[in-house]
């Protein structure tokens, strides 16, 4: 990303307060551009099609059609396309349901104007950004799932590295450069990373990969 080519951000919330004030924040950061804005899931998804944005700022509790529902057609209609959960609610339910349906990160509502620039950077470069609160319900979730053998116990020293390089903010083509193995290969192994710690996304697998002590 350069000076000339900004981060294409659409605000997606059914107060217009709140889509009001995101909107002054994005306009006074050089590096973000503002492209739309949108009061429910039906309106997000027809200007995702018309505008393409890089990142959407996506309320989850919105009348007509969620936040989770439209999150998950915009990510298997445009899988490019990052988006970032912002509440107020921080209900474990919530959280797994926004971060199955494709979010990249979980953000309330009381975050800072210079926290949120970051996590829409860091989903721009499809990095996860979790806050406390939703990492904490995550963390909740697993300890009452996790009443066998301690969660990863089932990975192999390859999907451990993989996880391991996960957790560093690695992309596929960067996990397969640094292990000499392909992209191909290295979408398998996450895959059966995500399988066996039975979560949908690198945002979940890195939480728990951390909090577990799963790798280092």
């Amino acid at each position: 990303m350069s000076e000339a080519d900004p981060i294409r951000v659409l605000i997606v919330d059914d107060h217009s307060m709140v889509r009001t004030g995101l909107a002054t924040f994005i306009r006074i950061k050089p590096d973000l551009e503002l492209v739309g804005e949108a009061r429910d899931g039906q309106q997000a998804l027809r200007l995702c099609e018309q505008l393409q944005p890089d990142v959407i700022l996506m309320d989850l509790v919105m009348p007509r059609m969620d936040g989770v529902a439209a999150t998950q057609a915009i990510r298997q209609r445009w899988p490019a396309v990052q988006i970032l959960a912002l509440t107020s609610f921080k209900d474990k339910d919530m959280v797994q349901d926004a971060l199955r349906a494709g979010a990249i990160g979980y953000l309330l509502k009381d975050v800072s104007v210079d926290e949120l620039a970051d996590a829409i950077r860091a989903a721009y470069a499809g990095r996860p950004t979790l806050a406390p609160e939703a990492a904490q319900a995550l963390i909740e979730v697993a300890r009452t799932a996790d009443e066998g053998p301690a969660l990863g116990h089932d990975l192999t020293p390859r999907e451990r590295q993989v996880l391991a390089l996960m957790v560093e903010g690695l992309n596929n083509p960067q996990i397969g450069e640094r292990l000499v193995i392909s992209v191909t290969t290295v979408r398998s192994h996450v895959s059966n990373i995500f399988s066996k710690l039975g979560v949908s996304n690198r945002a979940e697998a890195i939480t728990l990969a951390l909090r577990n002590e799963i790798v280092p």
